[in-house]
């Protein structure tokens, strides 16, 4: 059966049931239809335990690792065993959607409802984004075309326009043609709305004051004789705010065993910091005694982004951080090959190993916890199955079969009693880095310590841009390394755990508002193109309305 077709058979709880669960009163959210609400701000406190889980994963391959469904899983097992639970997820991305990757929902037994609405339009969040950063591009080209009294360089405009979908075609575009009163002729070009600054800003923004200090600071481009300009001398910080201020608050929804669920912001972690937003995660610290939440793809991307980025603008590190992997993933690692995952070959299953070892090992270097989630498929032996647990206990650590596809929460009962566990523990959280260290000591961390890698090389412009920022002040930021997710390298094809590698840094991105700054590595694209069969292909709605093929 089908994701979609599970989820149809659930009957939504109305959703001022599950705000009264969580703790909400009536005047405490606003409803959005019946199975949908936002948090109003500010956000209620409650005295709870505020335990934090993070779900990370290994690497992400075609095979499939389920990191969103081990969340609401894991969330499920938390509430059926007697614990106060909120889960805190991403909202889903129309270009993955419609393209290739598919929702941000879960799958299976363990999936966030409504799923149909969450996957498609929701409360209208990315929307609000996306024409919030269009103004702020349409503002900026007026400026120019009435006489451009800031001295704004067309030719160093930093500020892209978005959209949410994957349009490889507008990658690289030229604008302003058409003649005089069309507006000053340049070059531009999109991002994915998910990649856009505003998205990260809007994840990390504290209330609506920090909203509109942080859009303020977002550098828009360079003058002639390039001096830095920004939205705050646009003039226009508040109208862009005013756009954000719905979207701004957290969305509550529910999984299909109706625990409540915070599903806020959508970053992806490859080109951005891959993390729900701050407010969602502070609601559900707020709220209940166990938050569980999800960084994008694998450790070494949205899990390190969470660690060095979000831990501080929470104010509260992970207590647990839970690693995802699958036999079948962890196979393809080994080197099989995608049609013979099937087959039992503990040799390869051997091999590939290593990557959830890296992941492991790269997480304890924080001072926190670790436990790793086997997230079960039906072709996983017994035998493979025991050579993980009997390889993470080598590690020191546990590794847990979970069940959640097939069964939601009661597949990861055991799983949710060693979070528990763990979550009692006394740690001590050790950023990787102090965000004093110049750009290039951040970097060499992230690379050395956290890929494995040997050494950084940077591009001529890498190098101009440090020495520029080192003017600014800007080197003293936390850095938000934009890297492929497939491998811990910045070339896709290598699988497993390379050694000796080169990290190429090709350009470095100011994200000022948001208060990091963008690495760019290999051969990311900020925005993605769609499959030769996109996802789109195969989805429908009947005239009573109901949708199929929406995974």
């Amino acid at each position: 059966m089908k994701d979609i077709e599970i989820a149809q058979q659930v009957e939504p709880a109305p959703i001022t049931e599950i705000a009264a669960k969580a703790g909400l009163t009536a005047d405490e959210i606003d409803q959005y239809g019946s199975t949908k609400a936002k948090l109003k701000l500010p956000l209620p406190v409650k005295d709870t335990k505020r335990k934090l889980i993070l779900v990370t994963s290994i690497n992400p391959t075609p095979a499939g690792e389920g990191k969103s469904t081990v969340t609401i899983g894991l969330g499920d097992a938390l509430t059926k065993n007697g614990q106060n639970t909120m889960i805190a997820l991403r909202e889903p991305s129309l270009g993955p959607v419609m393209g290739m990757k598919g929702g941000a929902t879960g799958g299976g037994y363990s999936q966030v409802i409504p799923m149909e609405d969450i996957n498609l339009h929701f409360t209208g969040d990315m929307h609000a984004l996306t024409a919030a950063n269009n103004t702020l591009a349409a503002l900026i080209d007026n400026h120019i075309q009435q006489g451009n009294a800031l001295g704004i360089d067309q030719r160093r405009i930093q500020w892209k326009r978005t959209l949410d979908i994957n349009d490889r075609a507008l990658r690289h575009v030229v604008i302003g043609l058409g003649g005089a009163t069309s507006g000053v002729p340049r070059e531009d070009g999109f991002d994915i709305t998910v990649a856009s600054e505003l998205m990260a800003i809007l994840c990390l923004s504290e209330n609506i004051a920090d909203l509109k200090r942080r859009i303020n600071k977002i550098l828009i481009g360079y003058t002639h004789d390039r001096q830095p300009v920004t939205v705050a001398d646009l003039q226009v910080g508040g109208a862009i705010a005013l756009l954000l201020k719905e979207a701004l608050r957290p969305n509550l929804v529910q999984t299909l065993a109706h625990t409540p669920a915070l599903v806020h912001g959508g970053p992806f972690a490859n080109i951005a910091h891959g993390c729900n937003s701050v407010l969602a995660t502070q609601a559900s610290l707020n709220l209940a005694d166990y938050t569980v939440t999800e960084a994008g793809f694998g450790a070494d991307l949205g899990g390190e982004k969470f660690m060095d980025i979000n831990t501080a603008a929470v104010g509260q590190a992970p207590n647990v951080v839970v690693i995802v992997a699958t036999i079948r993933a962890l196979k393809m690692h080994g080197g099989m090959a995608l049609a013979d995952l099937g087959t039992e070959d503990i040799a390869a299953l051997k091999a590939g190993m290593a990557n959830l070892g890296h992941h492991v090992q790269a997480m304890q270097q924080y001072g926190v916890p670790v436990v790793v989630a086997i997230n079960e498929f039906t072709a996983d032996t017994a035998a493979e199955i025991q050579a993980v647990k009997d390889y993470c206990a080598d590690l020191g650590v546990k590794a847990i079969l979970a069940d959640v596809w097939g069964q939601g929460g009661d597949g990861a009962v055991e799983l949710a009693q060693t979070v528990v566990e763990l979550a009692d523990q006394p740690s001590e959280f050790k950023p990787l880095y102090s965000v004093e260290d110049s750009i290039e000591a951040k970097v060499q961390a992230i690379v050395t310590k956290i890929y494995g890698g040997a050494q950084v090389e940077y591009s001529t412009k890498a190098k101009r841009q440090l020495k520029t920022f080192a003017k600014q002040g800007w080197d003293k930021l936390p850095i938000c390394m934009a890297k492929t997710q497939y491998s811990l390298s910045d070339n896709p094809k290598l699988l497993g755990v390379p050694t000796g590698f080169t990290i190429n840094v090709s350009e470095f991105v100011p994200k000022l508002g948001a208060g990091f700054i963008v690495a760019m590595t290999g051969n990311v694209l900020t925005m993605p193109g769609l499959p030769k069969h996109p996802a789109a292909l195969d989805m429908d709605i009947a005239d009573d309305g109901r949708i199929s093929g929406l995974f």
